[in-house]
């Protein structure tokens, strides 16, 4: 969705919550449920409950995520999600993000960089969708870049040991996972990704928006 305003543009690049969207492999324990607790018929408020495991749709990974020793969302620094970032088109890619396919980007340290791939655009996110692959996460943590999102429900896929995770974690690089990119130019934008504060948690939804 795009707000345009008299000084800004606003690109929500969330994904909607529902029972339908997209989960990790289709895998239907992942499915979030939504229900009333309350309704005008029973008393004089609305209210609804929601379960859902933490990294369902849009969402930010914190290190613990996958390192026993990683930190979690207290420790977060909202700085390194509230910040300049860069949106790099990738739809031509077929299957993985590789090192190949970065090089040549201007990317630099420091960056908060959107992988925009054919995943905004087809019907494979439960599925063989595009992911980053080992080395292209190692390319990055080499440009020293302080986050990455992508639009696939994970970063990586059918990885042995998580490989992507962890090479990225152990450099304290963000991982923003479910964006939506496919109405997302390739340029610079003002990314806003602040996770919702669940102490402990090593996961937390985000209403992620881009302002240009």
């Amino acid at each position: 969705m795009i707000i345009n305003t008299d000084s800004m543009q606003i690109i929500d690049i969330s994904m909607p919550i529902s029972y339908s969207m997209p989960v990790y492999k289709g895998r239907e324990f992942k499915r979030p449920i939504i229900s009333i607790d309350g309704d005008f018929s029973t008393g004089s408020a609305y209210e609804t409950r929601l379960e859902m495991n933490l990294h369902t749709g849009t969402h930010l990974d914190t290190p613990k995520h996958m390192i026993p020793s990683g930190y979690t969302l207290e420790e977060l620094n909202i700085s390194k999600v509230i910040k300049a970032c860069k949106v790099f088109d990738l739809t031509s890619v077929r299957e993985k993000i590789t090192d190949k396919d970065l090089m040549g980007l201007p990317i630099n340290e420091g960056d908060f960089i959107l992988l925009k791939t054919r995943n905004s655009y087809e019907d494979i996110l439960e599925g063989d969708f595009v992911y980053l692959d080992m080395s292209g996460a190692d390319y990055l943590r080499k440009l020293k870049i302080s986050g990455v999102g992508i639009d696939s429900l994970g970063i990586e896929r059918n990885q042995p040991n998580h490989g992507t995770h962890i090479s990225l974690f152990n450099a304290d690089i963000m991982i923003l996972e479910g964006v939506i990119l496919k109405d997302v130019e390739e340029g610079e934008y003002l990314l806003n990704a602040a996770p919702i504060f669940i102490p402990g948690a090593e996961a937390a939804p985000v209403r992620a928006y881009l302002l240009k």
